[in-house]
């Protein structure tokens, strides 16, 4: 690294973490917050510090929240025969915005990787499965990414599911294969989830 950047490398080597940034575009984000907008820098720093202090995961689904519980698993009104899993918060706030899903949700928190070293117990399958004992669920609606991992996984949860009276259904295929579900356009959301196999 040249002289002139090696003050800012800890803020590029930060801003690096970000998933599809590179030494390029965390140089040219580092540049532009101290040149152009240092307001915005403060501010996201505040708001990444405030988030790491008081985010945590609900209890009941693992997604993201200030509260013991979120508000979705506080919500009496939602179908309580229904749990649909994915993969992230990002996925499930997908799934809110198409309007076409009224249970509860279980996050995940990723998918499983063999050659990432991600197994079971690093997505939170012993907790699905502690939340699948509940008495008025019958089905388990697998919203994974048609990926290779996204497969796998709901493979393996399928496997796990076996012998209980639950229906297990994955969402149809109008979701693209090999596509991310929070970046799929809500309309192919909404038909994947209504001619669920």
């Amino acid at each position: 690294m040249s002289e002139l950047l090696q003050p800012l490398e800890p803020l590029i080597q930060a801003l690096r973490r970000l998933p599809g940034v590179g030494v390029k575009t965390a140089q040219r984000m580092a540049f532009h917050m101290l040149q152009r907008d240092q307001e915005g820098a403060r501010q996201l720093a505040r708001a990444l510090v405030t988030a790491v202090d008081s985010v945590r995961h609900c209890e009941k689904c693992n997604t993201f929240t200030h509260e013991t519980v979120c508000s979705i698993c506080r919500d009496e009104g939602r179908d309580a025969a229904r749990l649909c899993v994915v993969e992230t918060p990002a996925d499930l706030a997908a799934m809110e915005r198409t309007g076409a899903y009224r249970g509860y949700y279980f996050v995940l928190m990723g998918r499983l990787s063999p050659m990432d070293g991600v197994g079971p117990k690093d997505i939170g399958l012993p907790e699905l499965l502690v939340r699948t004992q509940e008495p008025a669920l019958q089905e388990v609606i697998l919203a994974t990414s048609f990926t290779a991992e996204g497969e796998a996984t709901a493979h393996a949860i399928t496997e796990l599911l076996q012998g209980r009276s639950i229906e297990v259904t994955r969402l149809a295929r109008g979701v693209p294969v090999g596509s991310e579900l929070e970046y799929v356009d809500l309309g192919t959301i909404a038909h994947a989830l209504v001619d669920r196999r």
